[in-house]
């Protein structure tokens, strides 16, 4: 019931809020968008609809986290401010956009590093020099303000892990980087299946009878949720600190059934983000080989099982082992960290196109009214420039 009524309060009168938020920023500042058409994905009214009703998804239980919404809910704040600048500022709406989005992930992990390459890698692309000065200002000015309410502290604490040679860790470590590869390459399809209206019979249900598609929706994770003793509820968090304290394990079937929780909460369209319930999938993955290989691995596998998965969804690997190396104080792990995410990202695009890029052009595509490409296209093609046509012969249509 819950879940019927957030997404029937998100289709009414919050359309652009549903989902993740992130796709949404990207759709925002892509150059195909005519730039009056921006308030559609950010603006003040949706920044106040996404943090109401991705509170309202956290408190129905389902499968969501807060860090993509905190992209879209910065962004809107950034959008609005644009009224506030004079009219001969250089700062443009673009640039606006991509500060409060490396903002929001600042603050939400507590990674002002994360949030420098999230702006580059995912949002923008580049960082010309004079929008630089912009994104640095907000990501400090958002760490500080949720320094003060929050504490300065590691997302996960700081982890605890044992000298090992590389000897120890490399096979393991594959073992965690390939596996997440797959299976985040594998839920970015099903992602992109599932949202970007593919010719499914479930699709065009769900386009049919959102209301009751969203409440279906909501029975099954509500099933995942006791059949895994609440384990998959909210974002995970609390299941991946218990573990990486040592104090706690994460089943090979909780794994599977977060994997299925949060696919079937980001289809019922609610506003709510897979970054957190994507760690603590890749969480899962790390701790079941470090379970298979002993030797005191699991801190260390774990937190490479984090970095992979996310790299593998997201196919952003810089940013996923820089949020993951900040979250848990793991300084000490940085190359195994880059090579797990890295290789995970690698494999993922073997699978899947990239998640967010294929979610926003879709967006865009429902706005400019160009049709988006198919899911089954490959993730970079190489373009060809055409040839000229040749030029008008004395028989041609002008010349007759």
């Amino acid at each position: 019931l819950a879940t019927a009524g957030i997404a029937a309060a998100t289709q009414r009168w919050f359309p652009g809020a549903s989902g993740s938020g992130i796709p949404q920023v990207k759709a925002a500042i892509d150059d195909e968008l005519p730039p009056g058409q921006r308030g559609r994905f950010a603006s003040l009214r949706l920044t106040l609809g996404k943090i109401v009703l991705g509170v309202a998804s956290f408190a129905a239980g389902l499968s969501v986290g807060r860090e993509g919404p905190s992209v879209q809910v910065a962004a809107g704040v950034m959008q609005h401010a644009r009224r506030w600048l004079s009219p001969r500022s250089t700062i443009d709406a673009r640039a606006l956009l991509v500060a409060g989005g490396a903002a929001g992930i600042a603050a939400a992990f507590n990674a002002p590093l994360a949030g420098v390459v999230f702006a580059i890698e995912e949002l923008a692309g580049r960082l010309e020099a004079r929008a630089s000065g912009l994104v640095i200002a907000a990501i400090v000015l958002a760490g500080l303000v949720a320094v003060s309410a929050f504490g300065n502290f590691s997302y996960f604490g700081v982890i605890q892990v044992p000298r090992l040679g590389w000897w120890d860790v490399a096979g393991p470590g594959l073992c965690v980087a390939l596996a997440c590869g797959v299976a985040g390459g594998v839920f970015s399809r099903l992602m992109i299946a599932s949202l970007t209206n593919a010719p499914q019979r479930l699709t065009r249900l769900r386009a049919r009878a959102p209301i009751r598609f969203a409440a279906a929706c909501g029975l099954l994770v509500a099933a995942l949720g006791l059949a895994s003793g609440g384990a998959t509820f909210g974002a995970g968090f609390e299941a991946v600190k218990q573990m990486l304290a040592g104090h706690d394990e994460l089943t090979p079937l909780y794994t599977l059934l977060k994997f299925l929780a949060t696919w079937i909460t980001a289809w019922s369209g609610v506003p709510g983000g897979i970054f957190a319930p994507s760690l603590s999938i890749g969480a899962g993955i790390g701790d079941a080989v470090a379970s298979a290989a002993g030797q005191g691995l699991g801190p260390a596998l774990i937190a490479m099982g984090m970095a992979g998965f996310l790299a593998a969804v997201t196919q952003a690997p810089l940013t996923a082992f820089i949020i993951v190396m900040e979250m848990v104080d793991g300084h000490s792990m940085v190359l195994s960290l880059m090579a797990c995410a890295m290789l995970a990202s690698l494999t993922s695009r073997l699978i899947s196109r990239p998640l967010y890029e294929a979610l926003a052009e879709h967006m865009v595509a429902g706005v400019v009214g160009r049709p988006a490409p198919p899911v089954d296209e490959p993730p970079a093609t190489a373009s060809v420039p055409a040839e000229p046509p040749p030029p008008a012969g004395p028989q041609s249509a002008p010349e007759r």
